[in-house]
């Protein structure tokens, strides 16, 4: 066992509509990114849309591949949205669209 301490970033994101704050979070094995809007979440995988689906939540997943894992926030720009809440659904996301978008219209949901 090591006694590295896990690896955290957050930094803000510029985008067309806004600016939102970018965050990947790492350990030994693991790792998990998102992209954090005033009104909702861009985010890998590991988040449950069920569960945030049931308070209401505006959550639109991405996800990684072993081969290609999503690390860092930027890549989430372009990967492809694979699952989303109904709240998200509403604000006009869609499966099949690239992160990026799906933040530009989770910024634009907050005007």
């Amino acid at each position: 066992m090591t006694d590295a301490l896990p690896r955290t970033i957050s930094r803000p994101l510029q985008f067309e509509n806004g600016c939102a704050i970018g965050i990947s979070n790492r350990w030994q094995q693991g790792q998990y990114c998102s992209i954090l809007t005033a009104t909702g979440i861009v985010g890998c995988g590991i988040y449950d849309v069920k569960t945030a689906g049931e308070f209401g939540q505006l959550i639109a997943i991405a996800k990684g591949t072993p081969e290609n894992p999503l690390v860092d926030p930027e890549d989430l720009f372009d990967a492809k949205i694979v699952d989303l809440t109904p709240a998200a659904r509403d604000a006009g996301i869609e499966i099949g669209m690239c992160g990026r978008d799906a933040v530009e219209l989770l910024l634009a949901a907050a005007r």
